[in-house]
């Protein structure tokens, strides 16, 4: 039902943060892609099976992903008008779909190469490019922001969309469909979730 960053280059981007080395300009935001790759490369490269790389990759995810910043920005306008028990509850849930999403990818990531090329800074934070380039498929660039303090991934930018804004426009649309009524979208993320298991 609904695609939380669901493009595959940017899922590939996560878990590809792990293959970049070398990054020629030390920043935090560069420390930062280091350590987080140094540590998702342990996981992605381990003879260890997808179950045990999904668990051992999940609190990694949480501590570097700012998934509660990025599901409040999805949530857009109907954060103000949710109820604190609403809030809580998209959260959960909000976190469990994305975390799914991203850790279901990681058997479908391996052998790329991840290269950064540049680090700039934005209003949001720095930005990250890189190019990912997949077996046998074209290369990708992808470009990640890099936030906060302690730093952590704020947004995610492939094909040149901003993919929170993508999913907070499918969050707006399904809300503005069913009155602004967050319990209906808390429900289908639910059901989302129902259907993974």
């Amino acid at each position: 039902m609904f695609n939380v960053f669901s493009r595959r280059t940017a899922l590939g981007a996560v878990v590809s943060l792990a293959l970049a080395t070398g990054i020629a300009h030390a920043s935090t935001a560069t420390d930062f892609v280091n350590s987080f790759g140094g540590r998702l490369t342990a996981v992605v490269n381990s003879g260890k099976s997808l179950d045990e790389k999904k668990k051992e990759v999940l609190p990694l995810l949480k501590e570097n992903v700012d998934i509660t910043g990025i599901g409040r920005y999805c949530l857009g306008k109907y954060w103000r008008t949710a109820t604190p028990a609403q809030r809580d509850k998209y959260i959960s849930l909000f976190d469990q779909v994305l975390v799914n999403t991203i850790t279901d990818q990681i058997g479908n990531y391996q052998g790329v190469s991840f290269r950064v090329t540049t680090t700039s800074t934005t209003p949001e934070g720095e930005r990250v490019n890189a190019l990912i380039d997949r077996p046998g498929q074209p290369e990708v660039n992808m470009q990640l922001i890099i936030g906060g303090n302690p730093p952590k991934v704020v947004d995610m930018y492939g094909e040149g969309a901003s993919l929170r804004m993508n999913q907070r426009g499918d969050y707006s649309s399904y809300l503005a469909r069913h009155n602004g009524d967050v319990d209906a979208l808390n429900a289908a993320l639910e059901r989302q979730l129902s259907h993974h298991q």
